[in-house]
């Protein structure tokens, strides 16, 4: 049998990413995104929000002032991260791994979120 060397839509995560409370200013003004992520990242683990980050930052993320996005690797204090509308700490924060056709919305609570 042939080595599989295309991409298939199963090496994608469909998911919608949104952005409140000042943040979508971060991503071109625009407040919700749908996107398809890498269902695998660097390391080959199954794709989770601290991927899904790093993947915003360095793909969807237009303005250069990362910060107010991300602070040591992770999304910074004072943005709250919901998962299919649940507080991304009752699933685990930044280690739930992402599924097909999620929501993550996040939201700054520092400029009235």
């Amino acid at each position: 049998m042939a080595e599989k060397t295309k991409t298939n839509k199963e090496d994608f995560i469909p998911l919608t990413v949104e952005f409140s409370g000042g943040l979508e200013m971060l991503f071109s003004n625009q407040k919700k995104h749908d996107v398809s992520i890498p269902a695998r990242d660097e390391s080959g683990n199954s794709s989770n929000i601290a991927f899904l980050v790093r993947y915003l930052c360095d793909n969807l993320m237009k303005d250069p002032k990362k910060e107010f996005f991300i602070q040591d690797n992770t999304v910074r204090p004072g943005i709250l991260v919901l998962i299919n509308d649940a507080d991304w700490q009752l699933e685990g924060e930044d280690e739930y791994e992402v599924k097909k056709g999620d929501n993550i919305l996040f939201v700054s609570t520092l400029h009235g979120g």
